[in-house]
């Protein structure tokens, strides 16, 4: 079985038992739980990995039937020698656990319906926000409320009811390695489980994995000449309406497995919930609380104290920035918001749509040498107005590499088609890159899929991958694939009153057979003489045995 087999194999046992455990409880409410759950699971599992290396043969070892930690073991032990061994932890691994918070202690309370479990989680999580970390992650639980009428009606009903779910997910992942890969892609497909279940709540927190990957491989490549391949390094990455994180972790995952690096790792999120959800999922993949910011704050008003430096040589860049924002959010387009700095050189996109505000936020701080991917509603390629206006000064400065038009229904959100945008500062070719991939998708139950060329989680090269073709032909920028792409000249889209609908300049339509009429004629002229010839022979036979001729 392949790693991602066992990771696929992980998140389904996983999602059985949230189906299982959940029952009238909404998705949404018991995803919080859930994930939370896993989440310390993954703090301890990678904690306790680290103290057993760090104490070496003064790691205790307990026999089978000893339920304690071995570090709560070591800490009665050793009371003088903790201070000193939590600042030593805290450079190692970057944070501490007590032990009694440790998921082992957690879940062994749950295993005997201690009645401790729900105060013991409860003081737990507080610890992990306020203690554990070097950097505070105040509020990182704060949407979990452990006392809701939901898991029981007094603390008894609600502590039974935890000690249920904390041990259906000990003994379920009980099989499976705990690391960061295996642990961090099973939440993954948790999130992407529960975005399902929950219909149009999925777009403020999910981007479907395979468009993640989309724009994640085309932002690591080399900007200026993505034939090249992938950059080396980048120095700052942003999603500045980065939901669950998912966009940002696919960015490091594609750059580091070329051998690259990234400095630092930005996101923005205006739904708490979800907000801590991605401060979770970046621990939970491994990246150090040192080498990651998230900004809680509405992205529009611009809440960041980070984003809003005045002084131009001052100003933060990012060398590549992907979004998935909310499409046609309706907004604050204020007379003073059309004075801010990110705006008042475009103008401002209409209150009914916030698509092009999101864009323009987005390009005020990507650095010259720079990508930025986001995926928006197909109606930014064309809606007049002020729309219109900003479409045609990006164009004319020279912003918009490349259009790709995606098929209908990828979203659990909605089924409208969408369009990834590649916006650049440093753009060499005066032409965009139109890619028209609508047509190139297969259909999972009411979803649209891109395809991703594998059978069973291994790469098939019999397979079809629209996946790679949309990266490959975005790299290689040809002038023209029949059906598919074509580089056009600014001067044909200034032509067509620069709308980018995809359509105008690829169509998909299969040309029409051209007939000759002459082949034709003379096709029907040979049937009728063999008609014919046929007719009288047959006739022929009739006479022979005395019988009317037709």
């Amino acid at each position: 079985m392949t790693a991602q087999q066992k990771q696929e194999q992980l998140g389904k046992a996983l999602w059985d038992i949230a189906n299982d455990l959940r029952g009238a409880m909404n998705a949404d409410d018991f995803r919080d739980y859930m994930l939370s759950f896993l989440f310390l699971r993954y703090l301890s599992d990678n904690y306790e990995g680290s103290v057993k290396k760090e104490l070496g043969s003064d790691y205790p070892k307990l026999d089978e039937d000893d339920k304690r930690t071995p570090l709560s073991v070591w800490y009665e032990a050793n009371p003088d020698d903790i201070a000193p061994f939590e600042k030593q932890m805290r450079r190692k691994v970057h944070y501490v656990i007590e032990p009694k918070y440790l998921w082992g202690s957690i879940s062994e309370l749950a295993r005997t319906q201690d009645e401790a479990l729900l105060k013991d989680l409860q003081n737990g999580f507080k610890h992990i926000e306020n203690d554990s970390f070097e950097s505070s992650f105040k509020g990182l639980f704060s949407e979990i409320n452990l006392d809701s009428e939901k898991l029981g009606k007094t603390y008894t009903e609600r502590n039974k009811k935890l000690c249920k779910i904390i041990t259906k997910i000990s003994e379920g992942i009980a099989d499976f390695s705990t690391d960061s890969d295996t642990l961090g892609d099973a939440y993954e497909y948790l999130i992407g489980e529960f975005a399902a279940g929950s219909g149009k709540k999925a777009g403020e927190f999910y981007t479907p994995q395979q468009l993640s990957t989309i724009l994640s491989e085309i932002v690591t490549l080399d900007s200026q000449n993505p034939k090249a391949g992938k950059k080396k390094k980048l120095n700052k990455v942003l999603d500045f309406a980065c939901g669950s994180g998912s966009l940002l972790l696919n960015v490091k995952d594609k750059i580091e497995k070329e051998g690259g690096t990234i400095s630092r790792i930005y996101g923005q999120e205006k739904n708490i919930t979800t907000y801590n959800l991605a401060r979770m999922n970046m621990l939970l993949h491994g990246v150090k609380d040192s080498e990651f910011e998230i900004f809680h704050g509405d992205t529009l008003k611009n809440e960041w104290d980070l984003l809003n430096e005045m002084n131009p040589a001052k100003k933060t860049t990012f060398d590549a920035i992907v979004a998935n924002p909310p499409f046609s959010l309706r907004w604050d387009a204020s007379e003073a918001m059309g004075e801010n700095f990110r705006f008042k050189n475009y103008g401002l996109a209409p209150k009914s749509a916030a698509d092009f505000a999101f864009l323009l936020h987005g390009l005020h701080f990507l650095s010259d040498e720079g990508t930025m991917a986001i995926i928006l509603p197909h109606g930014v390629l064309f809606r007049g107005g002020a729309e219109q206006r900003i479409r045609e000064k990006l164009l004319k400065d020279g912003n918009i590499d490349t259009v790709i038009g995606l098929p209908s229904n990828l979203f659990f959100s909605t089924g409208i088609p969408v369009c990834i945008l590649i916006i650049k500062k440093c753009k060499k070719e005066d032409d965009v890159l139109f890619i028209n991939a609508s047509e190139h998708y297969k259909k999972v139950k009411r979803q649209n899929v891109l395809r991703d060329g594998k059978v069973d989680g291994v790469l098939d090269p019999k397979e079809r991958n629209d996946i790679k073709k949309i990266i490959d032909t975005y790299q290689n920028r040809p002038e023209k694939e029949d059906r598919y792409a074509r580089r056009v000249s600014i001067a044909e889209i200034e032509k067509n009153d620069y709308n980018l609908n995809i359509s105008r300049y690829v169509s998909t339509a299969k040309p029409e057979v051209i007939i000759n009429l002459k082949e034709v004629n003379d096709k029907i002229v040979d049937v009728e003489k063999n008609a014919a010839k046929a007719l009288a022979e047959h006739n022929g036979y009739l006479k022979e045995l005395g019988l009317d001729t037709i």
